[in-house]
């Protein structure tokens, strides 16, 4: 990317990224990770290189049957319950930001469905 002068990386993160839940402390830790190691890609890799980080709330995706018993087991099928998203919206975001002009970054984006409270 920094030989042609030009580059984008879209990262993955997610809304617990921006905030901590009881019984999510590990997985939100790396979701801040993401962030943050998208924070410094940005500023190391140049004035040509963007980067983007979407951070998804609840998506229509095979999430909660990967969560073991217990109170984060919970707390997820509560929030899939009020609320949930298609994958294609994310998908759109993702597309919003890498249509940009090359003079315009845009860093961040929180999608999640109206309805979601967390």
């Amino acid at each position: 990317m920094q030989a042609q002068g030009a580059g984008h990386v879209v990262t993955v993160s997610s809304v617990a990224g921006h905030k901590v839940g009881p019984g999510f402390a590990v997985y939100c830790g790396t979701k801040f990770a993401v962030r943050a190691i998208s924070e410094g890609f940005r500023q190391e890799a140049g004035p040509y290189i963007r980067s983007t980080v979407i951070s998804p709330g609840a998506v229509a995706t095979e999430l909660p049957s990967h969560i073991s018993a217990g109170p984060a087991k919970d707390a997820v099928e509560t929030m899939y319950a009020t609320a949930e998203i298609s994958a294609d919206a994310v998908t759109g975001a993702i597309a919003y930001a890498i249509s940009q002009t090359p003079d315009v970054d845009i860093n961040e984006i929180i999608i999640r469905p109206t309805a979601q409270v967390f």
